[in-house]
């Protein structure tokens, strides 16, 4: 098999944001350490990112992220990763400054002209950011990965937090939903979804920008959780409910046959499974359930807040005992 025709998918047990622990699992994984403390540490955990508070008026915001193939096209996996990556410092409100380039690649199986043109795709995504990229870290892996951890800076006092939602406000979505069915089936047939590619391959800078000019100040990326791990961890940080409005959610052209087709992660599966205990359901059915949970790889920001351009999805309102997410 030619450098030009292996597939990258087929070299990885899953790909993108699907790839994560389940969240049920790592928040026991982590339980009982103790928190980072310091007054400076604005944002520590349960969040998109860190944040510490500078001298001058600014605050640092630091992340990581990285994940396994989810296209087979080296150059567009390396563009999605990246821009998932820099994603994090758009959804506290910030605006990436400098990352480092996360690589693990397995040297003997894959030739090297793919990891080149894995690091060139993240490049130039970083490049469209207008980040700076330098250098990194890259290890000999059985699987290939590739990511950055990103710096960016921001506002201390107008940040984005994923704990400051507010009764009474609507749900806004910034990209459509259905990409993690969408590249599980690109990973079993080869079957490549253009507007998939182009939504995980847009940033979310925009979006973040608007959220902040509306006034925002409760946001998080969509990520390996889906819309309904992500809001419901907005939901139990703010100690409120948030209502999703099945039929306002938009979705990516191919995403519901692909469901019907028997195309879903097992990510998207176990999100559903974590966010259950808390979710009144109502009359929406098992698929619409998977599809709101579905892992997405690089997918949009969830603001807390309208914001002009992009669809309202729901809306929070006051906390009723034991159920974070209701669906309508």
């Amino acid at each position: 098999m030619t450098a030009t025709t292996q597939r990258l998918t087929q070299y990885a047990h899953g790909g993108g944001c699907a790839c994560k622990i389940p969240p049920g699992e790592l928040e026991e994984m982590v339980a009982g350490l103790a928190p980072p403390t310091g007054d400076d540490l604005l944002v520590g955990v349960g969040d998109d990112a860190a944040v510490v508070r500078l001298a001058g008026g600014q605050a640092v915001i630091a992340t990581a992220d990285f994940f396994t193939p989810v296209s087979d096209d080296a150059y567009t996996f390396g563009r999605i990763a990246a821009t998932n990556a820099l994603s994090d410092v758009y959804a506290m409100g910030g605006t990436p400054l400098v990352a480092v380039n996360l690589l693990g690649w397995p040297r003997d199986v894959l030739p090297a002209e793919l990891a080149r043109e894995v690091l060139r795709g993240g490049a130039d995504a970083a490049a469209a950011a207008g980040c700076h990229l330098g250098g990194g870290h890259s290890i000999d892996d059985p699987e290939p990965k590739y990511g950055m951890a990103v710096t960016g800076i921001g506002d201390p006092d107008r940040l984005l937090r994923n704990d400051a939602a507010v009764a009474g406000l609507p749900l806004t979505l910034t990209k459509p939903l259905g990409l993690g069915v969408l590249n599980n089936r690109h990973k079993a047939t080869g079957e490549v979804f253009a507007e998939a590619v182009a939504v995980m391959t847009t940033l979310n800078r925009d979006a973040s920008a608007a959220a902040l000019a509306a006034g925002a100040r409760c946001a998080t990326d969509v990520t390996g959780f889906g819309l309904l791990g992500h809001l419901h961890e907005i939901a139990r940080a703010s100690g409120v409910t948030a209502v999703v409005d099945a039929a306002a959610v938009p979705y990516v052209e191919g995403a519901r046959r692909s469901l019907a087709d028997g195309f879903v992660p097992g990510g998207s599966r176990r999100n559903l499974d974590w966010v259950r205990p808390s979710l009144d359901a109502g009359s929406a059915d098992e698929d619409e359930l998977v599809l709101l949970a579905d892992a997405q790889t690089s997918g949009g920001l969830l603001v807390v807040g309208e914001v002009p351009g992009y669809p309202v999805v729901g809306e929070v309102v006051p906390a009723r005992e034991g159920v974070t997410l209701v669906v309508r």
